[in-house]
């Protein structure tokens, strides 16, 4: 199985009032091609810290990054941003798409923009319709982002988000702004899409989000305090229930 993500002793420190503050403190892990890993913890124990850094959207203070063999930490910007512009997908809470373009337009947006595809307008548009076709949105494609609901525009991102073809997804709270018909909906797309075989790693503070997941970090003060491979052979309560043990367990 390769490895997609292999961090190495992370730490981030911020600078606050002359003061330190150790947000990540030699953090180690590894996600494999196919893996969908959860991280979760308590507020401020450095969940979304740990995913911007590792995807190269914020820089660490010490410690390596390796994605797909190439060490992030000695990339310079440019050679970074053509990563996560090509080879990474992003699913935020706060749905960011541009007001000026159609809902079809922000998902093909990454395509249009990435130096590497060579394909035309016409097939980068035709696969953008075909994501949102297979996402149960197709019928939104020429609406503006304010004309559509939560659950759809949060789809329209995890669109955006494959348009590239992306060796890893990263999502930070997918589901944290929607309402729990839609947060279903959405997590059911994930796992189809990671069932299909794309990685991710996704932060969240729902134990049914979690649970969807076949593993899960715990953090706490910006340290890994333990893993939990969740039963997919067991049914989803089963599986919350005893996602929930464990974390309680840890402190939860």
């Amino acid at each position: 199985m390769n490895t997609v993500l292999e961090v190495r002793d992370l730490c981030k420190t911020y600078i606050v009032n002359k003061r330190q503050n150790n947000v990540l403190r030699n953090v180690s892990f590894t996600v494999n091609e196919g893996e969908m890993i959860g991280i979760m913890g308590p507020s401020g124990s450095g969940k979304s810290t740990l995913l911007y850094t590792v995807s190269g959207m914020d820089k660490m203070t010490a410690g390596e990054v390796f994605f797909c063999g190439k060490n992030m930490s000695a990339m310079p910007e440019k050679e970074l941003a053509a990563v996560r512009l090509e080879d990474m997908g992003f699913i935020f809470q706060q749905m960011y798409m541009m007001k000026n373009l159609s809902v079809l337009d922000n998902i093909i947006l990454p395509a249009v923009k990435s130096a590497k595809n060579r394909e035309s307008n016409k097939k980068i548009e035709q696969r953008g319709r075909e994501l949102m076709k297979r996402l149960g949105i197709e019928e939104i494609a020429g609406n503006d982002i304010n004309e559509v609901s939560g659950g759809q525009l949060q789809r329209a991102c995890i669109c955006r988000s494959m348009i590239n073809h992306p060796k890893i997804i990263f999502a930070d709270e997918p589901t944290g702004s929607l309402n729990r018909a839609s947060s279903e909906e959405v997590m059911e797309e994930l796992t189809k899409l990671n069932a299909d075989g794309t990685t991710m790693m996704i932060v969240t503070h729902d134990v049914k989000v979690a649970s969807r997941c076949g593993k899960v970090l715990f953090i706490v003060d910006g340290n890994i305090k333990g893993d939990y491979t969740v039963d997919s052979s067991a049914n989803s309560r089963d599986r919350e229930r005893s996602l929930n043990h464990w974390l309680m367990e840890m402190g939860w």
